[in-house]
């Protein structure tokens, strides 16, 4: 399972002892980039429970489309595993093995792929998943009190509302811009630059969200969520 892969982009490596496992966080990693390459490598060459060094270097090799690869693993041999099919490579700094979450990890890697990101502020972004609280907002005051703030009322318009791959596409949307975007529903706030905190808020489909920026790209910031939204996020 891979992701339709672009060579101006950081691939993913997902190392798992259970194929099936290492499977399903790629295909949930894939829906959020695609234009990542992400390659799931489970299990032991006889299909059993484990992890298989040859099957990750081929992997890694296969996923580095051109500006490296990030791995993400599940347990302690497996990232021994990851570690020593890097350190067999040609080039073992095109790699980088991150501790993170692997669900959360690898999500927040993808988007931060496809956005673009560089080897280091991919892994960082899976990194920064630790024990991150989904629906955090900006440690920084409520945007919605800042006076010359640009703000919208937005109706989501698709069946999901903002979960998984609408909140990927709205991350990866004010990601690309100057400016500081908070979505609120309810009582609680997220930044719209954290896809897992998005995902957080719980907003279904035929709610509303409020959406608040500032910065030089504020006003197109909020007028891109709002096509989003007017579209049902491609969905």
């Amino acid at each position: 399972m891979t992701a339709a892969s672009d060579p101006g982009r950081v691939g993913l490596v997902i190392v798992s002892h259970s194929d099936m496992l290492a499977n399903g966080v790629a295909e949930l990693a894939a829906q959020m980039a695609p234009d990542v390459s992400v390659l799931p490598v489970g299990g032991t060459e006889e299909g059993g429970l484990g992890t298989d060094y040859g099957s990750v270097v081929e992997a890694l090799a296969d996923a580095d489309t051109g500006n490296g690869v990030v791995v993400l693993y599940d347990l302690g041999s497996a990232k021994m595993t990851a570690e020593m099919a890097v350190e067999s490579a040609d080039d073992p700094s095109r790699y980088a093995v991150v501790d993170a979450p692997l669900v959360e990890g690898a999500v927040a890697a993808a988007v931060a792929a496809q956005g673009g990101a560089s080897l280091p502020d991919v892994a960082t972004a899976a990194e920064g998943t630790s024990g991150e609280t989904p629906a955090a907002a900006p440690s920084r005051p409520a945007l919605h009190l800042v006076p010359d703030a640009v703000s919208a009322e937005i109706l989501l318009t698709n069946e999901v509302g903002l979960h998984a791959r609408p909140a990927a596409l709205l991350a990866r949307t004010v990601a690309e811009l100057d400016a500081d975007v908070v979505v609120r529903y309810g009582d609680e706030e997220a930044n719209a630059a954290s896809v897992l905190a998005l995902m957080g808020l719980s907003a279904p489909g035929g709610k509303s969200i409020t959406v608040v920026a500032t910065g030089k790209d504020a006003g197109e910031a909020v007028r891109r969520i709002e096509e989003l939204a007017e579209r049902g996020f491609d969905d």
